[in-house]
């Protein structure tokens, strides 16, 4: 993966916009469950009131709290409220509570966050302390059960009837009421914040009765209010989702597309050498398939990779801050999900590799039967080839199953794990629910958050599975790429120079394979001149192709120099040696087109009476005449929907369109008719009157006219002269002539 983290440069600034966008959601998704939470616990459970400072009360009930404060809280609630009576209160104030036009009421003016929070546990166990004595006072059974009976400095029952309680306690001396105060305060410390906030939340919903407010708006208002920001921020989550999808496609598309470019090219300059190395249905699965793995997984990459981590960390810490005594719970969800990983892990990322392999496998087969259906045909082994088809296929198939059926138990066993999750935090949520140390909306917050928590490791080792594999296919398609061509273009080259003399050249030229021990071509010297055709003959296996394949560079020489002009070819641009040779290899191939658009091939701006040119001394315009669409003509891929002498035919004539100074054909002429083949040669004689002109050819008849003649035997040289000098000192050559030709035709 390393090795091609550079493609990933040029999208630096989208993924960074991407990452940005992923925190967004990130934060937009850890809110959701806070305000879940506070929907339960404020909305429904606590009447749409947050606090246990109220915005708004009666002197009368403020002086009954002030009792139960010590001077220095007394001191800090008087200062966050100003009170208002029927002759200074405004109209606005009038009209928010009524009660204001009989008695006098403390308005809340410092709605400072920071004065709230510190008035909260403060106020919050004087409204517990004040409502739990008028409930003991409004039902006198419950006196001896009341929270406050064990703390009262005197028995609430033993008052006389009608005696204001809370006069009482006001007139009680200084000490006794401290005492009582400590007690109460002591008692209260052990409720967390948030439960003190919720029990007291019914007082103060009381007192907002009392001024006149309505308290069934007050909570739908709330409801309503949360609900709304809920809904805004799971549009900007979704939004953020959809913005992150659309950059990661973009930027996982570009990548594949650099790296399908960047792999063409690399393969493009590869030599003879390279593809001994990698087989054609290798380099086509690295390009498609390999590939598209690394597309799919840059994908995954962006938007689970930073996504996973942060909500992951986020809904942590967002869990203990609801609640720090159940971060255990996670902690075994998490466990348990991390064992099923390890054991998934051990039983899929051996097979990855072996899937790469054998799609190789699959992808060469499937190759070979369509390539070579006319042989399978004739030689009626189609059984055979769908046995062979069948059984890569199956092979492939076989482990794409078990990986796909050991990814597909994931999912039970994660929706088994989340479930399980769920119902411990239930279980142990529920008892402390029960002992008021917890709300139901702060119990459904954390599971909320243990689910994100639990998803994010999923989603985590979800990658982990997949980039191991994507790692595999990185890995072949970096050994394409970083693949140093055996045959490059010298640093400082040197061009042909401008009087260009088409003199081949072969000095002292020996040659093997890569990896072979022993060398094909020995000690080759001759000259092949402008104006001149020199033919080359030999057994099947004495190195003809070979030789002419040295001459274009797609192989190297091991020993001696090839010479053009007097310039060795290995200190010339590829490039511009190519523009010098006509090559016409072994094997005719014609591209998917048309008829113009292969001979446009050599060069795409030639004129139309260059192609017709062409096309006459190639002996093609006569079949090119019969077709309906003439030049334009459909040529299907290889040119399968041509015979092999119409093929030979226009793969001579593309190799004459730009009528370059030196012509290589490779027994070109093996598919015509000799009266073709002869009509042919005579024509391109005329063309080729000052080009430099190499043909192999295994017919004595297509070559007996060169002016030069090599004869190869085992890699060596063992004739070179004219047909009737060969005939008379070479024996090799008197051999094939008289093998193909009586005497009458050798005497012509």
């Amino acid at each position: 993966m390393i090795r091609l983290s550079r493609y990933v440069n040029p999208f630096i600034f989208v993924v960074a916009m991407a990452i940005g966008l992923l925190f967004l959601q990130a934060i937009a998704d850890l809110s959701l469950p806070y305000y879940t939470g506070n929907i339960v616990n404020v909305g429904i459970q606590q009447g749409g009131i947050e606090d246990a400072v109220p915005d708004a009360i009666r002197q009368s009930e403020m002086d009954r709290l002030l009792l139960f404060l010590s001077e220095e809280d007394a001191n800090e609630v008087l200062a966050a409220f100003t009170l208002y009576d029927n002759t200074n209160a405004t109209d606005d104030l009038l009209a928010t509570y009524p009660a204001l036009a009989t008695e006098p009421v403390y308005v809340l003016t410092d709605t400072s966050e920071e004065t709230i929070t510190a008035l909260n546990p403060i106020m919050g166990r004087a409204w517990l302390v004040v409502s739990g004595i008028e409930a003991a006072l409004a039902d006198p059974d419950s006196i001896d059960e009341s929270m406050m009976s064990s703390e009262m400095p005197f028995d609430l029952s033993a008052l006389p009837e009608g005696m204001d309680v809370f006069t009482v306690l006001q007139n009680l001396p200084d000490a006794m009421r401290n005492t009582f105060l400590g007690q109460v305060t002591e008692r209260l410390d052990s409720m967390p914040e948030t439960m003190l906030i919720q029990a007291s939340v019914s007082a103060v919903k009381n007192e907002y009765a009392a001024l006149g407010i309505d308290t069934a708006t007050l909570q739908n208002t709330y409801v309503v209010t949360t609900g709304l920001i809920m809904l805004g921020i799971s549009l900007v989550s979704g939004f953020s989702s959809i913005a992150v999808g659309y950059l990661a496609a973009r930027t996982a598309a570009g990548m594949a597309r650099n790296l399908r470019r960047d792999v063409f090219r690399k393969v493009e300059s590869f030599s003879n050498s390279e593809f001994d190395k990698f087989s054609v249905a290798s380099l086509i699965t690295r390009t498609t398939n390999d590939i598209t793995q690394l597309q799919i997984l840059m994908v995954m990459l962006i938007r689970i990779v930073f996504y996973a981590p942060i909500m992951g960390v986020g809904g942590i810490i967002m869990a203990l801050n609801t609640d720090a005594t159940m971060w255990w719970t996670i902690a075994v969800a998490v466990g348990a999900l991390m064992v099923m990983i390890f054991i998934m892990f051990n039983l899929v990322l051996p097979k990855f590799r072996i899937i790469q392999s054998l799609t190789d496998r699959l992808n060469l087969v499937a190759r070979e039967n369509l390539s070579g259906m006319m042989v399978i045909r004739a030689f009626n082994t189609q059984g055979f080839e769908e046995q062979r088809f069948d059984k890569a296929n199956e092979d492939l198939t076989s482990t794409n199953l078990f990986v796909s059926r050991a990814i597909g138990l994931m999912m039970p066993a994660m929706m088994l794990i989340m479930n399980l999750t769920t119902l411990l935090i239930i279980w142990v949520g529920a008892h402390q629910v029960a002992e008021a140390t917890m709300q139901v909306g702060d119990m459904i917050a954390f599971m909320q958050y243990a689910m994100q928590v639990v998803m994010s490791f999923l989603m985590m080792s979800i990658m982990f599975i997949m980039i191991p594999r994507a790692a595999v296919s990185a890995d072949r398609i970096a050994d394409v790429l970083e693949t140093d061509p055996v045959i490059k273009d010298p640093k400082q080259p040197t061009s042909f120079p401008q009087s260009f003399h088409a003199n081949v050249e072969f000095r002292n030229v020996s040659f093997r394979y890569p990896g072979a021990e022993a060398d094909v071509l020995h000690n080759l010297n001759f000259t092949a001149r402008p104006g001149e055709t020199t033919a080359i003959i030999g057994s099947t296996g004495s190195g003809k192709s070979t030789l002419v394949n040295l001459i274009p560079r797609f192989y190297d020489v091991t020993e001696g120099e090839i010479l053009i002009s007097d310039v060795d070819i290995r200190n010339v641009n590829q490039d511009e040696l190519h523009n010098k040779i006509g090559f016409n290899p072994q094997k005719a191939l014609l591209f998917s087109g048309t008829i113009e658009s292969n001979l446009r091939y050599a060069d795409e701006d030639a004129s139309q009476e260059a192609l017709d040119e062409a096309a006459r001394i190639a002996q093609a315009a006569p079949f090119i005449a019969e077709k309906p669409d003439g030049y334009q003509e459909e040529i299907s891929q290889g040119g399968s929907n041509v015979s092999g002498g119409q093929r030979q035919r226009l793969a001579i004539a593309r190799s004459l369109v730009n009528k370059p100074p030196i012509y290589v054909f490779d027994d070109s002429f093996s598919a015509l008719d000799y009266k073709t083949d002869a009509a042919l040669r005579r024509a391109l004689r005329e063309q080729t009157e000052d080009s430099t002109v190499i043909i192999i050819s295994q017919r004595v008849s297509t070559i007996k006219h060169a002016e030069q003649i090599i004869v190869l035997d085992e890699g060596r040289i063992v004739g070179k002269g004219t047909h009737d000098d060969l005939m008379e000192t070479c024996d090799v050559y008197r051999e094939i002539a008289q093998s193909q030709l009586n005497m009458e035709e050798l005497a012509s």
